[in-house]
């Protein structure tokens, strides 16, 4: 297996620095081929992704980078509170500026959960730079297992324990990670949200991967995302899989990713 190089930087954005971290293996091909970014989950980090992305980079021979958004993990608190908008403002706000920082001429979207509809958001608003879309347990609507997801999870993190292991990847920014994540999900006014406008209008390939045992969401998501599509589609579900396939289902998430991204043109 070729040799893995790893780095991390800090790219500025208008209200703040973005932690990113980097997995490239050092084969010429590597260097040519589109890289895959990962779009982490509402309460994720780049150190959340943990051995995935190295494991991800050396099954597809691509490079992989990683960021925490604004207030998350390695990056700057975020001087405010999310707006509603905040999954497609992602594509047009902090994604926007990291792929002119990192010069991202072409680039693979990989996103988990609420990650995946950012995910969505950033291949279609750089149509012509995003060569393939990966999503992952990600939400396409505002389902009611989702809700009942996120209420259980917020009582349980709310307890001190809870917010302690939080603070161990996000530190003192655990508490706003937490209270962002539940306000704006269970906010009456982002009831109506959901992709079904901008679907149309993604235009690379597309896998959707899903757990057949998400308890933030069913399998209405990934089939609701391959049927609204604007290109082409494959719908991956995992057998006895909850919401964290690249954990709970390494080698079959790692496989399925492989298998797709060798079907497409040279990138």
């Amino acid at each position: 297996m070729d040799m893995m190089t790893t780095s991390e930087q800090i790219v500025s954005t208008p209200l703040g620095g973005l932690f990113v971290k980097r997995w490239r293996p050092t084969g010429a091909d590597a260097a040519q081929a589109a890289p895959i970014v990962l779009f982490h989950d509402s309460l994720g980090s780049v150190e959340l992704w943990r051995d995935f992305p190295m494991e991800l980079a050396a099954a597809t021979g691509r490079e992989v980078i990683a960021y925490d958004r604004l207030g998350f993990g390695r990056s700057d608190p975020h001087p405010s509170h999310l707006d509603l908008s905040f999954i497609s403002e992602e594509a047009h706000g902090a994604f926007s500026v990291l792929r002119e920082s990192l010069r991202l001429d072409c680039f693979i979207a990989f996103g988990h959960s609420v990650g995946g509809a950012m995910a969505v958001c950033c291949a279609t608003a750089f149509p012509d730079q995003c060569v393939a879309l990966i999503t992952e347990a990600a939400q396409s609507f505002v389902e009611d297992r989702t809700l009942e997801g996120i209420r259980a999870a917020n009582l349980s993190f709310s307890q001190a324990d809870g917010l302690e292991r939080l603070s161990n990847y996000h530190g003192d920014k655990a508490a706003w990670v937490l209270d962002s994540w539940a306000n704006s999900w269970l906010s009456d006014d982002f009831q109506p949200w959901n992709l079904d406008d901008i679907l149309p209008q993604l235009r690379c390939p597309l896998l959707a991967i899903h757990g057949d045992r998400d308890e933030y969401g069913s399998t209405i998501h990934p089939r609701r995302l391959a049927l609204l599509a604007g290109g082409p589609t494959q719908v991956n579900i995992l057998q006895h899989c909850g919401h964290v396939p690249h954990r709970e289902k390494t080698s079959e998430v790692l496989a399925a990713a492989q298998g797709f991204l060798e079907e497409l043109p040279m990138s």
